[in-house]
């Protein structure tokens, strides 16, 4: 009788757990959908500049090619297929080259303050510069 008692309770439980999901589901809560195809896409760009200007900081010049930028880990390889590095000189050209964007058929729109190019060496860029 005891074992009864007890299926009784959890299947009351299960119920009421049910019965809450699908009043829940009927409220119309709307789940924040996060672009994180930007979010790569941003974070690609900001480790990129960092990388080609510490190597520009170390060897006196920007570097030919993203490979041959120096202490890479096995991850970096996800970034550097993410953008597309140009030699511009005095300084480079990069363009955020996201493959996830190509997956999605989605346009990712990239905004900095101007501010953030100050002092490097980016001439041409697909990212939006926002003024103040």
């Amino acid at each position: 009788m005891e074992y009864l008692n007890s299926m009784n309770r959890n299947m009351s439980k299960v119920f009421g757990c049910v019965v809450l999901l699908g009043l829940l589901s009927a409220c119309g809560f709307e789940m924040p959908q996060l672009d994180t195809t930007a979010k790569f896409d941003k974070q690609h760009f900001v480790t990129s500049v960092s990388m080609i200007e510490v190597y520009k900081l170390r060897n006196g010049k920007y570097p030919d090619t993203l490979q041959d930028l120096e202490y890479l880990g096995d991850w970096d390889a996800i970034w550097i297929a993410g953008v597309r590095y140009e030699p511009n000189p005095p300084g480079y050209n990069l363009f955020v080259d996201s493959q996830m964007s190509a997956l999605t058929k989605t346009k990712t729109k990239i905004e900095f303050p101007v501010t953030f190019k100050q002092g490097l060496g980016i001439k041409d860029t697909n990212i939006e510069w926002l003024t103040p």
